[in-house]
């Protein structure tokens, strides 16, 4: 999303998906329900956004005046800086005051949002425009705005994650490019490592979970894992893909220096989202992240050369080189307004109308949601951001499915993940057994 979020945030994002749950009994409204009103006629919608930043804030205020301008009959009142909890409360409450149109930064909670009936689902209003979402989205993008067969949000700008290295350091070392696979990875990482004493002057790559980015469904991305199996039960006991993910990250951690070593490395280290994130200040040479580190990294004014790339694949998945880990911000219309045919219309332009997406990623700097918008002439950025629009086109890219009860999977499997890494779990076929387990209480307590 434009504005990052820290750890913390994230962290706490997954406790919303409680708050959620009570949106099954507030909100039970559908498509048709508030479908009926005339978008011809002179209305007034409410947006809120999530955005906060003033460049960001203009953004959207420029991207609904370019709406207002096609539709002189509809006003859009925009309320900026709505956290997830504040756009939760009102979808439960409606009410005049309430949103029409949303947008979140957490597309963990789609699968609450679809399921509890707090969004419409768009699949009727997607059909009556006669527009494809399959043939208008990037695959990973589409994936995440549906659930059961519920697309009850859409694309709004997404984040693509890619390798960002140090080509001065790599230029020292002898290194030719960036890798293509994990073992090239492991090899560059150990060479680029130079320790200091019990510490390092300089650390190839900062490998442990609790890292910048360096997540378990990051790392997984690259390994495309399925996370449930066609009746929505966990597969993260039985996919390989999950196991060889943790096991290379793990052995990283360990070739590195261990996690203990790295931890009190990391511990000295810079705030993520300050100029002093260690691969600003050269400390770290390769990085794991999305596309707008490349911005804040250039901000910093580094010494050296920054270079992009995409994230490496596993060794017999090579011919897949050029995939990552997809995400972004969401967009959908509430199931308590009665102003749905208007609220579509905007929601069809900010997302779909390819002019209106390549002027919002150009001022947001984020990465465009459709396909078409993704190869506009029209888009201006820095050489270096193609990386990402090629990896959010790539057809292998991947994201994390949308569960019923939003991201606690992912919070269990990542708490999985600081056990193995820090190795206080041993047996991690046992772990993973269990982690499933976990998953699949969890799933059918919420629903």
């Amino acid at each position: 999303m434009p504005t990052r979020i820290p750890e913390t945030a994230r962290k706490a994002a997954f406790a919303l998906t409680a708050s959620l749950a009570l949106l099954a009994t507030a909100c039970t409204g559908q498509a048709s329900s508030g479908a009926d009103d005339d978008a011809s006629k002179e209305t007034t919608l409410t947006f809120w956004h999530a955005w906060s930043a003033p460049g960001e804030v203009k953004a959207v205020k420029d991207l609904v005046a370019g709406f207002e301008k096609g539709h002189p009959d509809i006003r859009v009142n925009v309320v900026g800086n709505m956290t997830d909890d504040k756009i939760n409360q009102a979808l439960r409450a409606g009410g005049s005051k309430a949103p029409d149109v949303i947008s979140s930064f957490t597309t963990n909670n789609v699968g609450r949002f679809c399921s509890s009936g707090a969004l419409v689902d768009l699949n009727p209003f997607f059909e009556k425009a006669d527009i494809d979402p399959e043939t208008t989205f990037p695959k990973a993008m589409n994936q995440y705005t549906q659930f059961e067969g519920d697309r009850c949000a859409v694309p709004l700008l997404g984040d693509a994650y890619g390798l960002y290295y140090n080509r001065t350091a790599f230029e020292k070392a002898g290194i030719s490019g960036p890798p293509r696979t994990w073992s090239e990875f492991e090899t560059v990482a150990k060479k680029l490592t130079i320790p200091q004493g019990d510490t390092y002057k300089q650390l190839g790559f900062m490998p442990n979970y609790h890292g910048w980015e360096t997540t378990t469904e990051h790392y997984l991305g690259q390994f495309s894992p399925t996370y449930f199996d066609q009746d929505g039960r966990s597969t993260v006991a039985t996919d390989p893909a999950v196991e060889a993910g943790l096991v290379l990250q793990k052995k990283l951690v360990d070739s590195l220096g261990g996690y203990r070593k790295l931890e009190r490395y990391r511990a000295g280290l810079g705030d993520e989202w300050g100029p002093k994130h260690p691969f600003h200040t050269g400390q770290v040479a390769m990085q794991l992240d999305g596309e707008w580190r490349l911005g804040m990294a250039l901000d910093a004014k580094p010494d050296f050369e920054i270079g992009v790339a995409p994230l490496p694949v596993p060794d017999d998945q090579a011919d897949q080189y050029g995939k990552g880990y997809i995400t972004g911000t969401i967009a959908g219309i509430a199931a308590t307004s009665r102003k749905q045919n208007a609220a579509w219309e905007l929601v069809k332009y900010m997302t779909t109308d390819t002019d209106a997406v390549v002027d919002f990623s150009n001022a947001i700097h984020n990465v465009p949601s459709t396909l078409a918008a993704l190869k506009s002439p029209k888009l201006t950025y820095d050489p270096r951001f193609k990386t990402f629009l090629d990896i959010a086109a790539h057809p292998n890219s991947s994201t994390s499915p949308a569960s019923v009860n939003g991201g606690v999977y992912l919070s269990t499997l990542q708490q999985l993940g600081f056990d193995y890494e820090s190795g206080k779990l041993k047996d991690l076929k046992d772990g993973l057994r269990k982690t499933a387990a976990q998953i699949d209480t969890d799933i059918a307590q919420a629903k």
